[in-house]
Protein backbone atom coordinates (compact mmCIF):
# COMPACT_ATOMS: atom_id res chain seq x y z
CA UNK A 1 0.00 0.00 0.00
CA UNK A 2 2.55 2.60 1.04
CA UNK A 3 2.48 6.08 2.48
CA UNK A 4 2.22 9.54 1.00
CA UNK A 5 4.11 12.69 1.91
CA UNK A 6 2.01 15.68 0.95
CA UNK A 7 2.15 19.45 0.83
CA UNK A 8 -0.98 21.56 1.22
CA UNK A 9 -1.41 25.18 0.34
CA UNK A 10 -3.60 26.80 2.97
CA UNK A 11 -6.16 29.55 2.51
CA UNK A 12 -3.62 32.17 3.65
CA UNK A 13 -1.04 30.85 1.11
CA UNK A 14 1.09 29.18 3.81
CA UNK A 15 2.16 25.54 3.39
CA UNK A 16 1.52 22.49 5.55
CA UNK A 17 3.43 19.22 5.13
CA UNK A 18 2.38 15.81 6.46
CA UNK A 19 2.23 12.11 5.70
CA UNK A 20 -0.61 9.59 5.52
CA UNK A 21 -1.71 6.22 4.19
CA UNK A 22 -4.88 7.59 2.55
CA UNK A 23 -4.25 10.89 0.81
CA UNK A 24 -7.81 11.73 -0.26
CA UNK A 25 -9.27 10.98 3.13
CA UNK A 26 -6.58 13.00 4.92
CA UNK A 27 -6.99 16.11 2.74
CA UNK A 28 -10.76 15.93 3.25
CA UNK A 29 -10.20 15.70 7.02
CA UNK A 30 -8.03 18.82 6.94
CA UNK A 31 -10.77 20.70 5.09
CA UNK A 32 -13.42 19.52 7.57
CA UNK A 33 -11.34 20.90 10.44
CA UNK A 34 -10.46 17.51 11.92
CA UNK A 35 -6.95 17.31 10.51
CA UNK A 36 -3.96 19.00 12.10
CA UNK A 37 -4.37 21.89 14.53
CA UNK A 38 -2.50 24.18 12.12
CA UNK A 39 -4.79 23.54 9.17
CA UNK A 40 -7.94 24.05 11.28
CA UNK A 41 -7.01 27.72 11.54
CA UNK A 42 -5.83 28.06 7.92
CA UNK A 43 -8.64 26.49 5.84
CA UNK A 44 -9.45 25.84 3.13
CA UNK A 45 -6.49 23.73 2.06
CA UNK A 46 -5.54 22.49 -1.38
CA UNK A 47 -3.27 19.56 -2.18
CA UNK A 48 -0.39 20.91 -4.26
CA UNK A 49 2.20 18.12 -4.04
CA UNK A 50 2.58 14.49 -3.01
CA UNK A 51 5.12 11.66 -3.15
CA UNK A 52 4.52 7.97 -2.51
CA UNK A 53 6.88 6.14 -0.14
CA UNK A 54 7.10 2.44 0.62
CA UNK A 55 7.46 2.74 4.40
CA UNK A 56 6.28 4.99 7.21
CA UNK A 57 9.90 5.70 8.12
CA UNK A 58 10.68 6.88 4.57
CA UNK A 59 7.58 9.10 4.57
CA UNK A 60 8.43 10.59 7.95
CA UNK A 61 12.01 11.27 6.88
CA UNK A 62 10.92 13.03 3.71
CA UNK A 63 8.29 15.01 5.64
CA UNK A 64 11.01 16.34 7.96
CA UNK A 65 13.19 17.20 4.99
CA UNK A 66 10.40 19.12 3.23
CA UNK A 67 9.47 20.91 6.46
CA UNK A 68 13.04 22.22 6.63
CA UNK A 69 12.74 23.76 3.14
CA UNK A 70 12.38 27.49 2.75
CA UNK A 71 9.17 28.81 1.23
CA UNK A 72 11.05 29.33 -2.05
CA UNK A 73 12.18 25.68 -2.04
CA UNK A 74 8.63 24.46 -1.34
CA UNK A 75 7.35 26.49 -4.28
CA UNK A 76 10.12 24.96 -6.41
CA UNK A 77 9.04 21.49 -5.32
CA UNK A 78 5.42 22.22 -6.27
CA UNK A 79 6.47 23.60 -9.64
CA UNK A 80 8.71 20.62 -10.37
CA UNK A 81 11.97 22.54 -10.17
CA UNK A 82 13.13 20.42 -7.25
CA UNK A 83 13.15 16.69 -7.97
CA UNK A 84 11.16 14.08 -6.09
CA UNK A 85 13.28 11.74 -4.02
CA UNK A 86 13.43 7.96 -4.42
CA UNK A 87 11.06 5.57 -2.68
Amino acid sequence: MGFFVYLLECGDKSFYCGYTKNLGKRVAAHNRGIGAKYTRAHRPVKLVYSEKKRTRAAAMGRELEIKSFSRKQKIGLVRGKIKKRGK
